[in-house]
């Protein structure tokens, strides 16, 4: 744009400022960053009308606290939400259910060996009924060759 200059200030803003008519010569964008460049640095320098008066921060930064190593408390435990809990108890209740079911002491457990029993029992029977009728078959076999 013609009569205006563009200037960066510290805070990442664009300001345009009116330039000399009078043939004065602009300020190439490299001097302009070497400017920028040593304000941030100084730090101290003087800001003009309202910037040296208001000092904006973001109100949703969230700044990092940092915790020096002699004051962190390695003891303290954190307190788990209540949901964290409940899973926790859940796991370890299924945990100890299966170990008991391992050893075959809750109802499911004893129920499930009465019929794994009554199971055995009839195929054993089964087994036994199979043998007598194969024993019949050749005994008859071996009598319709005689």
């Amino acid at each position: 744009m013609q009569g205006y200059k563009e200037t960066r200030v510290s805070t990442h803003v664009n300001v345009r400022h009116p330039t000399p008519a009078f043939g004065l010569e602009e300020e190439s964008e490299e001097e302009v960053e070497e400017e920028s460049e040593e304000e941030s640095e100084e730090g101290t320098e003087k800001r003009k009308g309202a910037q040296g008066v208001i000092e904006i921060d973001n109100p949703n930064l969230v700044k990092p606290k940092s915790i020096k190593a002699r004051d962190v408390d390695v003891e303290k435990t954190t307190e788990l939400s209540r949901r964290e809990r409940e899973e926790i108890e859940k796991q370890k209740a299924h945990e100890r259910y299966m170990r008991l079911q391992e050893q075959g002491k809750t109802e499911q457990a004893r129920k499930d060996l009465e019929r794994l029993n009554l199971i055995r029992q009839q195929r054993a029977e089964a087994a036994k009924k199979r043998e007598e009728e194969k024993a019949a078959k050749e005994s008859k076999k071996a009598e319709a060759r005689k």
